[in-house]
């Protein structure tokens, strides 16, 4: 494809857009990093240019599709690569373009070769590293259970969940706040108002409740039967926890530990390690009942005011008293708004819930959900977002 400087089109055909997309998805192939936004604002920029002048297809492509300065050199070398000069010749007839290698099927050197061949002495060396045979499929990834990952998919799990957006669920409060559409007078501003203009309210001032966001306290079980679970669970407190304010997270398996602090860390990986060298029974037995008799002697009264969710993540493997158990589950579920238990094995298809400790906190449980792959994540935001309504 070559651009010539002679011709002018006002809007780019749709032969010249293809082109371009087959343009992006070479840079792309090359190791460049173009998202989906530099490629929409690429394309929405050829209608305000003159796509018949090379030089300002050029500096247009290299403001928006490039984004550090070492890709400079790479760039520059796929631009003139794909869209080729034209030679000049005293030849009035015009020559046909071209073929470029992407249409060759037989043969399709690759782009780093044709670099190296090109490269100058004094050219910077630049890792480049091919991505053409590489493919992520998320839809896949979301509904894999995370015991069957493997390493590098536990990797890029890490990136989704810490760049995870969750949105909070709100109540109303007893303060009012002023409000054109409240439904109640603000007594005071009307007040002031007739005392400004003699004694004669000349405006209405309203007010209404004040909306504000519930607390979430979240308590996870770190014991042997869920240590498969357990890193991914701190990731998911993590991203929470940098998402809504008002989060506290603990953790249990013998005995209860708040890790609130140590998730405050901006690092995910810092925050995680920290988190996890602050619990000493990690990986060890589970007391679910005894965990969260300690929570609601020490913490439930500072953390479940203002009508707060909670939300437990276990497998329900209980070896102390069950009896115990459901006191305090009873107890934990009228202090706060909504108790949601969060269950990986609930992601296997003939998954019933007949362990003993978890029969017995099922009466309690307001919302019985499962915790085992991406998609229970997403299901579990859209579920926590409705519950303002």
């Amino acid at each position: 494809m070559a651009l010539n400087n002679d011709h002018y089109e006002e809007r780019p055909t749709d032969s010249f857009m293809t082109n371009m997309l087959s343009f992006i998805q070479c840079l792309r192939r090359a190791g460049l990093p173009v998202s989906s936004n530099q490629v929409m604002d690429f394309v929405q920029s050829l209608t305000l240019i003159h796509i018949g002048q090379r030089d300002q297809v050029y500096f247009t492509a290299r403001c928006l599709l490039v984004s550090r300065y070492e890709h400079l050199v790479l760039f520059e070398t796929i631009f003139n690569a794909f869209w080729k000069i034209p030679s000049v010749s005293g030849q009035s007839a015009p020559k046909k373009a071209p073929r470029a290698s992407r249409h060759d099927k037989q043969q399709q050197p690759a782009l780093i070769t044709y670099m190296a061949s090109k490269a100058r002495p004094h050219d910077p060396e630049l890792d480049v590293f091919d991505k053409s045979a590489t493919y992520s499929d998320l839809e896949l990834l979301s509904r894999k259970d995370f015991l069957q990952m493997t390493p590098e998919e536990l990797d890029a799990v890490k990136q989704l969940i810490q760049a995870m957006r969750w949105q909070a669920c709100f109540r109303k409060s007893r303060r009012q706040v002023a409000s054109p559409t409240g439904d109640k007078l603000h007594m005071r501003r009307v007040m002031a108002s007739a005392a400004r203009h003699g004694g004669v309210p000349l405006a209405l001032s309203w007010q209404t409740r004040k909306i504000k966001q519930r607390p979430i306290v979240l308590i996870a079980d770190i014991s042997g039967s869920m240590e498969k679970y357990s890193r991914l669970v701190l990731q998911f407190f993590f991203s929470l926890s940098h998402s809504l304010k008002n989060v506290e997270c603990f953790v249990f398996g013998t005995r209860l530990t708040r890790i609130s602090l140590q998730l405050k860390l901006k690092n995910i990986d810092r925050a995680v390690n920290d988190a996890a060298s602050e619990v000493v029974d990690w990986s060890g037995g589970t007391r679910i009942g005894e965990s969260l008799s300690t929570f609601n002697r020490q913490w439930s009264r500072r953390v479940l005011r203002r009508g707060a969710i909670v939300m437990i993540v276990s497998d329900g493997w209980e070896r102390s008293d069950i009896d115990n158990l459901r006191t305090q589950m009873r107890y934990l579920q009228l202090r706060c708004y909504r108790l949601i238990w969060l269950n990986p094995l609930m992601g296997k298809t003939n998954y019933q819930p007949q362990v003993e400790g978890m029969a017995a906190a099922l009466p309690f449980i307001d919302d019985f959900l499962p915790i085992h792959n991406l998609h229970s994540l997403s299901t579990l935001a859209v579920h926590l977002s409705a519950l303002s309504s």
